[in-house]
């Protein structure tokens, strides 16, 4: 049986006596793949926040490998994408100093860098098409080049879970299937768990064979994504 490397269970947040989130189960198992579906506004870019290690909870339980949850641990076996979460940390802070923090997971470089680690981060920055902005600041890039330099900063510590939300938010059509290319062959490697965000059908590629749909601050399905994604079910889940 695979390993669970994801466990929340009775997960909530709630903001003065609103939930943003109620009650959320789901195991996530070595190998797999998931999408997390949902309107704007269901507590998706909440819930992978929390379970990045970027934001707290107020009742339930997460672990990650079995282990009991640790900001900082967390961090560091996670990377997270989402410019609608690091849109509000980020202003003046330069390219290349929020690529190099993703190597400990943090808002801003911290630790001693070495000159493997500015090397891979000019070489990321490249390989995401925003090589020519790294002494540039995160306020004057575009909604596609933040989303560029977020993702080179979530592939600096080679973390076994990759969470995109809505990574392709803000690219045109060219960077867009450049992007899904890059995605489904990180979710063909057996030692790579990702998670891809999305309101946009269209985005759903087969390498995510699970999906979790969200609605309301709460889990709506859970099973195989061919099952939930049939039309009776996902016309019940729209207009339900």
């Amino acid at each position: 049986m695979s390993e669970t490397i994801i466990d929340v269970s009775g997960l909530s947040y709630k903001v003065g006596k609103k939930y943003i989130l109620r009650d959320i189960d789901w195991k996530i198992k070595k190998g797999e793949n998931w999408i997390l579906f949902g309107l704007n506004g269901s507590g998706k870019t909440t819930l992978l926040s929390i379970i990045s290690g970027y934001h707290g909870y107020i009742q339930g339980n997460i672990s990650l490998y079995g282990e009991e949850y640790s900001t900082f641990s967390t961090r560091k076996e996670i990377a997270f994408v989402s410019s609608s979460f690091f849109d509000k940390i980020y202003s003046t802070e330069s390219v290349l100093d929020i690529v190099l923090s993703g190597k400990f997971g943090m808002f801003g470089v911290q630790y001693d860098i070495e000159d493997v680690d500015l090397h891979k981060a000019r070489w990321l920055l490249k390989e995401f098409n925003v090589g020519e902005f790294i002494d540039s600041t995160y306020n004057v890039l575009s909604k596609g080049e933040r989303q560029n330099v977020l993702l080179a900063r979530a592939m600096m510590n080679d973390a076994s879970i990759i969470i995109l939300d809505e990574p392709c938010s803000g690219l045109d059509v060219y960077a867009r299937k450049s992007l899904l290319n890059k995605i489904e062959k990180w979710a063909e490697n057996p030692d790579l768990t990702v998670i891809y965000v999305t309101h946009h059908i269209e985005e759903i590629i087969p390498v995510f064979e699970n999906t979790l749909l969200m609605k309301n601050a709460k889990v709506y399905k859970k099973g195989v994504t061919e099952e939930l994604f049939a039309t009776a079910v996902f016309d019940e889940f729209i207009s339900g």
